[in-house]
């Protein structure tokens, strides 16, 4: 096979081993990043660190002492962001790509496009659900179900709230205390205060995506099921069907110009953006070449699809550079059958696909 074939062929693609690097850099010693690393370390690392020598900002590490439970669900949320966006640019020209830099997505985290926004809305989502789904689980005697909302009903509906609702007020507040010390950071970098006002209006936006895909769960009470009376709750949506929510504001993100009177305003019309929006101030690269500089893997190698028009096409993902096709064998097992008693036999069936690696 020709050299443009990538790596997963072998059995480990071009991302496995970045995200194999980008391990090995936080699994020695104190962890040298920030805490969005934590979506690509080993459970260890939590246990050997701690608080002290995890690399967070002074307000981080003190809010992590103090309440120091919630570390694991710290970087269950860092895991969930990751894996989702990964998942929902899977097939873009950015993949959500990550590298061996100590800020885990390069150029990307301060280049303020509309890769930045989704990345800080999808990071504070991702720490709202978790730390929401420990509460709701019973994994911390600080917070629980939301039950504000218990015992009010609706007799014209015939319905009470009841049932353990998600406590996203819990949630919310600690991603909002969280991230927004992490983020203060950013204001030592030239125009630095834009920038950490634009991180802090997509974290927010991320965090109202948990809020507006909630959903209202109810179950039926009465006579041989005859649904008299139902209890209801609020719970939260699958951090995919989140994924997706954000996705469709990336593509419909507001570019802005500037602050004006704590309101952002539209680049091209002076019309106010709501907090749900995701807001950019520069525009992104084409991401079609590598450029070490800025952490753009580029998309040489990249697996595309020869039949589609859309972005995973091999048109528009590779650039117009055109790409080579492979033939590739598979060997799996198939025609499964148990045997009486007691195992499975199968055959081995072989096939024969096509492979396309743009140039």
């Amino acid at each position: 096979m020709g050299a443009d074939v990538p790596r997963r062929i072998s059995g480990r693609s071009s991302s496995d081993l970045r995200l194999e690097r980008a391990q090995k850099v936080v699994d020695t010693g104190p962890v040298r990043a920030n805490w969005m690393w934590l979506g690509v370390s080993s459970a260890g690392v939590l246990e050997k660190s701690g608080c002290a020598n995890l690399t967070f900002s002074p307000k981080q590490k003190d809010l992590c002492r103090r309440k120091s439970f919630l570390l694991p669900s710290i970087q269950d949320g860092a895991r969930l962001a990751l894996s989702e966006c990964q998942s929902q640019f899977k097939h873009e020209r950015w993949n959500c790509s990550i590298n061996d830099q100590p800020s885990l997505f390069g150029h990307e985290l301060t280049s303020g496009t509309k890769e930045t926004a989704f990345i800080y809305a999808v990071m504070a989502a991702g720490l709202v659900h978790a730390v929401t789904r420990s509460c709701s689980q019973g994994n911390m005697t600080e917070c629980g179900c939301d039950s504000r909302l218990k015992g009010t009903s609706s007799a014209a509906q015939g319905w009470h709230w009841g049932g353990c609702s998600d406590h996203i007020q819990y949630g919310t507040w600690f991603s909002r205390k969280f991230m927004d010390t992490s983020s203060k950071n950013m204001s030592l970098l030239p125009k630095g205060y834009t920038l950490l006002t634009m991180n802090q209006h997509n974290s927010e936006a991320g965090r109202q995506a948990i809020e507006r895909t909630m959903s209202t769960d109810c179950r039926c009470h009465g006579v041989s099921g005859s649904c008299a009376v139902k209890t209801c709750w609020r719970t939260m949506a699958p951090f995919s069907r989140v994924g997706m929510y954000l996705k469709e504001r990336y593509e419909r993100s507001v570019h802005v110009l500037d602050r004006f009177k704590k309101k952002w305003k539209r680049k091209e019309r002076d019309v106010t953006v709501d907090k749900h929006k995701l807001i950019y101030m520069n525009k992104s690269p084409n991401y079609c070449l590598e450029d070490q500089h800025l952490g753009v893997a580029g998309t040489r190698g990249r697996r595309c699809n020869r039949s589609s028009h859309g972005p995973d096409g091999c048109n528009l993902l590779c650039c117009g550079r055109g790409y080579n096709t492979h033939v590739v064998r598979n060997v799996e097992r198939c025609e499964c059958k148990f045997v009486w008693c007691c195992y499975v036999r199968c055959r081995r069936c072989e096939s024969m696909n096509d492979m396309h690696i743009c140039k």
